[in-house]
């Protein structure tokens, strides 16, 4: 009589690959030419076509960048159409109104906020104004102009990290687009 082989997942179905464990599992490369990336991203090969490419993620954003969503409408049905969608998405719109509780527009952090509040400014202020207000208040406490003077030196730490949490909040606003 033969022992029959346990797994050694210890029964969780969903630790394994989609093959077996001993096989090697079949990954999809992306479609651009000269590319070894795993093709993850599906991507249409023409509009209401169900074929798809399979982009890696560099090369999917790639392609969706130049992906024109009224392309082949002429100026009055491309208006028709926002219009249409515009009216039965309106509802989204007017409850997002209810959905931030706190200053500003939702779109910064409760560190960015306490950061603008230790510069003094608005909740939407620009990068800019933060530059500006930023050198402003630096030069009243920087250690060079006040030695010696501990409550400056840490108002001016607090203002140098104050900075560094706005400047890479906006490094990624950038990255985003």
């Amino acid at each position: 009589m033969t022992r029959s082989r346990g797994s050694n997942d210890w029964g969780f179905p969903r630790w394994r690959g989609y093959e077996g464990a001993r096989e090697a599992a079949k990954v999809r490369l992306c479609d651009r030419h000269g590319c070894t990336e795993p093709g993850t991203c599906p991507a249409p090969k023409s509009p209401n076509s169900p074929d798809r490419w399979m982009f890696c993620q560099r090369h999917a954003a790639e392609y969706n960048a130049g992906w024109d969503y009224f392309a082949g409408l002429d100026a009055e049905e491309a208006a028709l159409r926002e219009s249409a969608e515009r009216q039965t998405h309106s509802g989204y719109q007017e409850s997002a109104h209810y959905g931030w509780a706190m200053s500003g527009d939702g779109s910064r952090s409760r560190d960015e906020l306490r950061a603008l509040d230790l510069l003094g400014l608005e909740p939407d202020a620009e990068f800019d104004d933060v530059k500006k207000a930023w050198r402003a208040k630096a030069k009243e406490v920087h250690p060079d102009l006040r030695p010696g003077d501990e409550e400056a030196a840490k108002a001016f730490q607090a203002l140098q990290l104050a900075y560094e949490v706005l400047r890479a909040a906006e490094e990624r606003r950038e990255w985003k687009g």
